[in-house]
This record gives structure tokens, sequence and C-alpha cells, in this order.
């Protein structure tokens, strides 16, 4: 929606990002948790800044929608922070946001974090828009603070980020509307454009604190996790998964897998270039 806010929803494969852009989103968010994942590992900082890329390529080329991508800590210090920016445009984001948490991060709902000290972030975020070659690629400055330190400490921070050119802020971690609201009144309701990470109000509502971008980070994989597991039971107590394999049905009503994936588009073509052999045999 080019007014109020951007909503995008979380994936974590090409199929899935094609699935936002169908089903009408402006935008989709890939998750390093999703990633991870695919990979299976936990968000714990096992996943690298190359395989995160080659997740992203893969992606962006599937989808003609923007991409909003986690950069995790940028995978190093400033120098690896450049290279990440660089990489994640080559690879076709419009947007990536990098945080301020200790390496080996962590999910931003997990226990344990820790942040790395107010000024080197600043130094990483400048770093970042020094080195974007397209102004037009969003930089986002998380901060990890609120868990560890409170909300003095991550308010501090976002606008410290903020005023070292960070586009948008982040602060993740929200648990409940009444953090939620202090994230609102504090920042997004005083002109800090900020990004909200969760699902506990609508977007409409998250327009009206004042929020510019509301990811679902974990949307595709507790979804898809969640039916895949069900089938799987399913499978294994009756040797029958029909309602799920109807999902693989007939393509050309718009809903299937293979519908998503562009199979009524390959048989168009393959009809459109017969024809044409056809008529140059004649």
């Amino acid at each position: 929606m080019e007014q109020g806010v951007v909503l995008a929803p979380g994936v974590y494969n090409a199929l899935f990002a094609k699935a936002v852009e169908h089903t009408g989103f402006d935008a989709a968010y890939i998750t390093g948790f999703g990633t991870a994942a695919r990979y299976g590992y936990p968000d714990v900082g096992l996943i690298s800044q190359t395989e995160m890329v080659e997740n992203l390529r893969h992606i962006c080329r599937a989808t003609t929608i923007p991409v909003i991508a986690d950069a995790d800590t940028g995978y190093g210090n400033i120098i690896n922070v450049r290279r990440t920016v660089r990489d994640y445009e080559r690879a076709g984001v419009a947007g990536l946001h990098i945080e301020d948490q200790v390496f080996p991060k962590k999910c931003g709902f997990m226990e344990g974090k820790a942040v790395i000290p107010l000024d080197e972030h600043v130094q990483k975020i400048r770093a970042a828009l020094d080195a974007r070659s397209d102004p037009d690629t969003v930089i986002i400055a998380r901060t990890d603070a609120l868990a560890p330190n409170g909300w003095e400490d991550a308010l501090a921070r976002a606008r410290a980020y903020r005023e070292a050119g960070a586009d948008l802020v982040f602060v993740d971690g929200i648990r409940t509307l009444e953090e939620l609201e202090i994230y609102s009144r504090e920042l997004a309701q005083k002109g800090v454009p900020s990004l909200y990470n969760g699902g506990l109000i609508s977007a409409g509502e998250a327009e009206r604190l004042g929020f510019k971008i509301q990811i679902l980070a974990g949307l595709a994989l507790a979804a898809v996790f969640k039916s895949a597991t069900a089938a799987m039971q399913e499978l294994n107590s009756s040797g029958s998964t029909r309602q799920t394999m109807a999902q693989f049905g007939a393509p050309g009503k718009g809903e299937t897998v293979n519908d998503i994936l562009g199979v009524p588009e390959v048989y168009e073509l393959e009809r459109r270039y017969d024809a044409a052999e056809g008529e140059a045999a004649q």
C-alpha cells in the first residue's frame, strides 16, 4: 500500500515469496530465523552471510515485489557490514536491517541476548549507509537492547541510530501490548520512522500507532511447520493425505502450488512455440 503501513509477511524461500505476491501483498520479509531453519539450524548465528545471500538471490528472482531482509549483525565489523550491504543489493533486496547484538547473535525473542556498545553500532549504520550503491535501498537499524537493558537504553539507541542516518529504526522483542504502546509513543508517534515485528495488532492498528512497516517474521514458517506436521501425523495414522495432496491438483484455478509456480504459463509457452514450429514446417 502506497499510503499507510507496509505489511510484509515473513517467508524463507522463493515459493512462499511468490505466494506473498500472489495473494496481493506489497512486500515480503525474508527472515533469518526461517533461513536458518531451512538449513536445519536454530537462529543462533550459525548461518553465514554467503548462505543468506544465496537464499535471497533465489527469492528476489522469483518475485517482483520489494523484499526486506534480515542481515543479522552485518556478519562482523564495519568492513563486513559494507560487504553485506553490497551483496544484499546485488541479490535484489529493497531494504535490510542490521542489529546491535553481540555475535553470535540470537533470535530477537530468545533469552540470553547481549548488545554491543551504542557507538559501535552507530558506526555500523554509517558504514551501511556509505556502502549502498542505490540511495533507495532502505537501511533499518535494529536494536535488541530492550530485553537485556530495558527501555531507557533501547530508546537511546534507536534515537542515536536514526540520528546516524538510518532510514527506519526497529526495536525487536516486543512481547506485550504495553511494550508496543511505549514503542509507539516514544518513537513512532514522535516522527521516528519505525518498524514493528509481530502480530499483536492488525496492520490498521499499526498504522494508527504510527508504524511505517509491520513484518510478521515467522508467519510462513509457523504455518508450514504446523500443516506439514499435521499431514505427516495423518499419513502415519491413516495412510492417506488426500486433502493435503489436493493442493498439488490440476493447475489453472489460481490457487494450487502449480499455479503459483507458473505451470499454466509453461503450458501456454509450449502451445505457442509448438504452433510456431508447425507453421515453420509448412
